[in-house]
């Protein structure tokens, strides 16, 4: 009877998730102390394959699930791998580095005339975050790709908390606090999100701040 009262995961409804994340091996990949919160029902906010195992549960529901590359951040694109001359970056310049598009191959100035080239097809797509994977004397290593890009991945969930979403979480289309959290990549220090290149001339950023979301 008192079942039948308990709030489910419904659409428009905020959900505190626990998880652990390893790879097929179940190699440990992120284990967060904290939970990760997202609205429910289509707003982008996990991966669609974890919000259907989710849909209709409630507090203390747990389960594992694994989902295949297209499932999570896709295959991986060799054409994203992209080589860059070194002069065109700022200093000081570390592998794992972010930076959303690429160097303006029309820059001649050095790192005081950095330009930045979005690669999108589309006007309405979001630009890449390419990631400094190697640092040599005279080029950069740039990779567009999801660092868990091509990677079958296995979730292990728990429902530790449901609420209704305010109207402003559901026009705004995320939970209040939670709108730049981005899972599966790094998350320490307190530096700032993504910064394009221009940004970078000021301050260098080494990793990604951002906080967790299960997409």
């Amino acid at each position: 009877m008192f079942d039948e009262f308990r709030m489910k995961i419904a659409k428009n409804t905020i959900v505190s998730l626990r998880y652990k994340l390893t790879d097929a091996q179940n190699n440990v990949i992120e284990e967060p102390d904290s939970p990760m919160v997202y609205l429910h029902g289509g707003y982008d906010g996990t991966f669609p394959k974890i919000e259907n195992l989710l849909d209709g549960q409630d507090i203390g529901y747990e389960a594992t699930i694994q989902l295949e590359p297209n499932e999570a951040f896709g295959e991986y694109d060799p054409e994203l791998l992209k080589i860059e001359p070194r002069v065109r970056f700022p200093e000081p310049l570390e592998v794992g580095m972010q930076f959303e598009g690429v160097p303006d191959s029309e820059g001649e100035g050095g790192a005081e005339d950095v330009g930045l080239t979005v690669d999108a097809d589309d006007g309405d797509e979001e630009p890449l975050i390419y990631t400094v994977t190697d640092v040599a004397d005279n080029q950069v290593v740039l990779d567009g790709n999801h660092p868990l890009a091509g990677m079958a991945l296995r979730f292990w969930v728990q429902v530790e908390d449901i609420r209704e979403a305010t109207n402003g979480e559901i026009e705004s289309g995320y939970p209040e606090g939670a709108e730049s959290f981005v899972f599966g990549m790094p998350n320490e220090g307190d530096s700032d999100d993504e910064d394009d290149l221009d940004a970078l001339l000021d301050k260098s950023i080494s990793g990604n701040s951002n906080p967790r979301t299960l997409h």
